[in-house]
């Protein structure tokens, strides 16, 4: 991290790559709070050195530190069975998972793939410690040579953290099959919207007056989900994860009661944790 008072301009980024400021600042918000639903002062520290207008994406709700919450809770029981497996996160951005892993588990021994865009990994390093036990790559996720360089022989875990709803569907699913096959033993996480805002939002939905999300082209039901296991060759089984509780009445009790509720279940989003054997 940064020791100066300098703060480094961001605002390079744009379209998918600008939406890793926007769950950046929607996490750190919640870490900094008085009742912070996420232990995250790394992504406090990062938003403060970083020159950008942060304000424009006007939502700071729990959804983002949440999706986060369930990424860890899956990655540390994959990490407490493989404790010298290599996590892999595609299109990081600026998660800060390795940190609040690192603390989570009592003997980290872990290694890490960060898989972004140059202009990202670019900031990435500036902004962010080094560790010897990471490692980026400034290439796409769909550049599929990133696989050939990942340590596989102790277990690998995928991270795809509001990645692929951003891809082509073609592409999306592929990505998925190249993993599997890649990694058998593995396992990957990832994240889906409802899949009717690929119809309601083509364009793009706008959290502010001054930011539209660009368009989500991918999304997949709890249904269709649970048929990757039978369509994709090399999942072994798919896992719908549960909705970790945040604060307050809504996401504290209601969020995650309606995501585990059989009628509402075809209409939410979903988060997915595959098995790959």
């Amino acid at each position: 991290m940064r020791d100066d008072n300098k703060k480094v301009d961001a605002r390079l980024l744009t379209g998918v790559s600008e939406t890793a400021l926007l769950t950046l600042y929607g996490r750190a918000h919640q870490a900094a709070a008085p009742d912070p639903i996420i232990d995250d002062p790394m992504a406090v520290k990062l938003v403060d050195s970083i020159d950008f207008d942060f304000e424009k994406f006007g939502r700071r709700g729990q959804e983002m530190a949440l999706r986060s919450l369930a990424v860890d809770r899956c990655a540390i029981d994959y990490l407490t069975a493989h404790p010298r497996a290599t996590v892999v996160a595609l299109a990081e951005g600026f998660q800060t998972s390795f940190w609040r892993l690192d603390r989570a588990l009592p003997d980290p021994q872990f290694t890490w793939v960060s898989v972004d865009l140059p202009p990202v990994v670019d900031l990435r390093r500036r902004l962010l410690p080094h560790s010897p036990r990471m490692t980026h790559l400034a290439q796409s996720a769909l550049d599929y040579t990133w696989i050939d360089k990942v340590d596989a022989g102790n277990g690998v875990f995928i991270t795809a953290e509001g990645l692929l709803m951003y891809l082509r569907p073609d592409d999306a699913l592929e990505l998925i099959a190249q993993c599997a096959r890649a990694f058998p033993g593995g396992q990957m996480f990832f994240d889906l919207p409802p899949t009717v805002v690929k119809k309601v939002g083509r364009k793009g939905l706008r959290s502010s007056k001054r930011y539209r999300v660009p368009p989500m082209p991918f999304s997949l039901s709890v249904r269709q989900l649970a048929k990757l296991a039978r369509t994709t060759p090399g999942i072994r089984a798919v896992h719908d994860v549960p909705m970790p509780a945040g604060r307050g009445v809504f996401f504290g009790t209601l969020y995650p009661a309606l995501w585990r509720f059989p009628p509402t279940k075809q209409f939410r989003g979903v988060y997915a944790l595959l098995d790959f054997g």
